[in-house]
């Protein structure tokens, strides 16, 4: 058995899901989460000490995180984007996206409760800039972001041995960045965004915070000019 602390990430085999697993892969044997097969396998390749763990967030169960009896950091960085206003957004729409950001987060975090609390670990929730505000054709995203920031509350006020950072990024370059600007009609401006290593970054500062702190909340805006 390793040594080393454990941390599972969610979302890991692209954009900050994957920063992060490669920020906490020289300190964490990192399970890695996600849907692709064969992008887990390659970040797998990449990283000492990783796993994959492949699985669809919406449909966890006990059996998926059986055998995972001591965890020490849980990255919930998975989500989905949708943009569309009020009155173009249907009911199932808003049930998808708070599945997907909001219920998967708290069914998946609930079943590794007991591995969280025999290591006293640490929660981390990747929200975003409308978590803290709504944004005009982003609601029902903004709804989910701010049912996230509720939860990590409730679980930090509940679960008092565990520590639990929400990280609340601006727009980022990745893939799901640049699937929002197409959809926006506006282009896309990678110079303007944050890096994902940025978001990263914070993320592993709040896990390795001194035993007297408790980080609760990051907030990172990019300084190349987006405000949002």
């Amino acid at each position: 058995m390793s040594a080393r602390p454990t941390a599972l990430v969610t979302g890991a085999s692209r954009g900050i899901g994957a920063a992060v697993a490669r920020a906490l892969a020289p300190t964490y044997d990192v399970l890695l989460g996600g849907r692709d097969a064969e992008a887990l396998a390659a970040m797998c390749a990449e990283l000492s000490g990783a796993r994959p763990w492949p699985v669809e967030l919406t449909s966890v169960t006990g059996a998926d995180v059986a055998g995972i009896d001591r965890l020490d950091v849980l990255v919930h960085s998975a989500g989905v984007m949708t943009l569309g206003r009020i009155e173009e957004t249907p009911a199932e729409v808003w049930r998808r996206t708070m599945e997907v950001n909001v219920v998967a987060v708290a069914e998946l975090t609930r079943l590794l409760l007991p591995a969280l609390r025999a290591a006293r670990g640490h929660v981390v929730l990747i929200n975003s800039g409308s978590g803290q505000r709504a944004n005009p054709a982003w609601t029902s995203y903004s709804a989910s972001k701010f049912a996230l920031r509720a939860f990590a509350d409730g679980l930090r006020l509940e679960e008092r041995e565990l520590r639990v950072t929400t990280v609340y990024p601006g727009r980022s370059d990745t893939d799901m960045q640049r699937g929002l600007r197409a959809q926006e009609g506006g282009a896309y401006e990678p110079e303007k965004y944050l890096a994902p290593d940025s978001v990263a970054r914070a993320v592993v500062a709040a896990v390795t915070a001194t035993p007297d702190a408790h980080i609760t909340e990051i907030t990172v805006r990019p300084a190349g000019g987006s405000p949002n």
